[in-house]
């Protein structure tokens, strides 16, 4: 999982690499760019319901939004670096 903060998280030279896609978690928006892999995943798959209940489709940040906590978020993605 590749991580970006601080001042890169809001440069705009900050790209996605082919293959990833940008995740803001949790209510201070922490930018995380992960394997679009992990969509597919049933564990993910309910952040991104939850994410839509909450946020819709609509994600001015320019990544998905999901508010969960970091802990959580960090417990799903190490399950899934396995895969």
């Amino acid at each position: 999982m590749l991580q970006v903060t601080g001042r890169q998280a809001t440069s705009k030279l900050v790209e996605v690499p082919k293959g990833y896609v940008a995740v803001y978690i949790g209510e201070k928006q922490k930018r995380h760019v992960i394997p679009i892999s992990y969509l597919n995943q049933p564990s993910f798959q309910s952040l991104l319901s939850q994410a839509a209940e909450e946020f819709g489709y609509d994600h001015p940040m320019g990544g998905l939004t999901i508010l969960c906590t970091e802990d959580v978020f960090e417990n799903i993605t190490s399950s899934l670096n396995g895969l």
